[in-house]
């Protein structure tokens, strides 16, 4: 038995993996990962993978970053953690200041956990007793849309799509209107409309700005988005944008909103908030959302919702210094010349194959959608099956393979990713 396949026996014996059917997962030739470095796994027989799925979207400026591994020894030296449930942590401070110079939120206040979905339950729950604080009665339905993913807590599944084999929770969640997907082009036609008609029900609308990403990259118009905040402004209703895929920088500005100039009630972070270092999401909260919560002390009127972990102080260390890092760096600029030169690429040599749909692409965020002749084919997992292979790390979601690379990636290894994608689409379709 070689050394990967002693790994794997061990791993399939005691760890149970996310999205992951544990019966076929030592069938389906895992990676396990040793170390990682630079914008590349490395896995327990040292073989070397380009780390083009950025670990799940999470990882913006590469493994092992000297700086942000600097930055998260010095707060080792200060403590690793202390609560922020009535007490403070300078660094939190520090973090949430930075944060409050740009996301497009007017007087933001944040509040931390620990993954994306926890941040849109964050949000959701303010939002309902925004108007119960304020006295208004009824405000308690969502407004969201088809194709919609905001994580797997109940409130955040209720307000996704469904899909992903979550249909067997549905007794768990709660209603919602729905407006067509990003995919039908009047989605924020009928989005607009059911504000208007629905507004005396609605506590908020929630949406992923710009692009669907478990969806299959499905993308907005940027003038349905500020139309769609046009009338939640008319109507009174709460906007939360969930910028956990979208924000810092992956669409090539540093939040997504910011293509459509909207500026939400609420803001949901995570994934590349500590660059895929440490586990780490926040809400972030207007002004005036935020004074609706305050009263006299233990009154009804604060927010009874708070977690162990939030604002973990090595976390915030590394945010801080990630958000210096990127605009002293111009990681935007890159992400934005890098992603011309893929979609120059994918437009050459993927998009003319018979077996590719469509192709997708915002920014660094990109999805090509095979077309199987049948049901069953497992095309999407084939081919990146077929990439790994070729030392490239891809996964697909359903018969759309994701091209996620990190924000710092190269023209070469942009051309790599072309490259193997294309050969690897060529030997599964053939």
């Amino acid at each position: 038995m070689s050394g990967h396949d002693k790994w794997v026996a061990r791993d399939a014996a005691v760890v149970w993996h996310g999205f992951t059917q544990m019966g076929a997962y030592a069938d389906n030739a895992p990676v396990v990962v040793d170390h990682a470095e630079g914008h590349e796994v490395v896995d327990v027989d040292g073989r070397r993978y380009l780390d083009a799925i950025s670990s799940l979207w999470v990882t913006t400026l590469g493994h092992r970053v000297p700086e942000l591994d600097d930055a998260l020894r010095a707060q080792i030296d200060r403590g690793a953690h202390t609560t922020m449930l009535g007490n403070g942590n300078r660094v939190v401070v520090e973090l949430s200041e930075a944060l409050a110079r740009v996301v497009p939120v007017d007087a933001p206040h944040f509040i931390y956990a620990s993954d994306g979905a926890c941040a849109v339950e964050q949000a959701l729950k303010i939002a309902f007793q925004h108007w119960v604080n304020r006295g208004v009665k009824g405000r308690d339905t969502f407004l969201a849309f088809g194709g919609a993913y905001h994580g797997d807590t109940i409130g955040a599944l209720s307000v996704g799509a469904g899909g992903f084999g979550t249909d067997l929770f549905d007794p768990l969640r709660f209603p919602v209107l729905r407006a067509p997907g990003f995919d039908n082009p009047g989605c924020f036609d009928v989005a607009c409309g059911i504000v208007a008609e629905h507004a005396s029900k609605l506590a908020a609308v929630i949406v992923e700005p710009l692009v669907q990403g478990a969806a299959g990259m499905q993308l907005a118009d940027p003038e349905g988005l500020a139309a769609l905040a046009r009338a939640c402004r008319a109507h009174d209703v709460l906007l939360i944008c969930d910028e956990v895929a979208t924000g810092f920088g992956r669409t090539g500005s540093l939040f997504a909103s910011e293509a459509a100039d909207i500026r939400p009630d609420l803001l949901c972070l995570g994934k590349g908030l500590t660059a895929g270092y440490l586990a780490m999401s926040a809400t972030a909260v207007a002004g005036p959302v935020f004074d609706s919560f305050l009263g006299p002390d233990l009154s009804e009127k604060t927010l009874y919702h708070g977690h162990s972990y939030s604002g973990n102080a090595l976390a915030a260390a590394v945010a801080l210094r990630h958000l210096e890092l990127l605009e002293a760096w111009d990681v935007l600029a890159n992400v934005r010349e890098r992603s011309e030169q893929l979609r120059a690429l994918l437009d050459d040599r993927v998009t003319p194959l018979a077996a590719v749909h469509e192709v997708r692409l915002c920014g660094l965020m990109g999805g090509v959608e095979l077309a199987p002749p049948a049901d069953g084919l497992r095309w999407g997992r084939r081919v990146c099956a077929a990439a790994v292979e070729r030392g490239v790390l891809l996964r697909p979601l359903g018969d759309v393979v994701v091209v996620m690379p990190p924000l710092t990636v190269t023209a070469e290894e942009i051309n790599r990713i072309v490259h193997v994608l294309t050969e690897a689409i060529a030997e599964v379709t053939a």
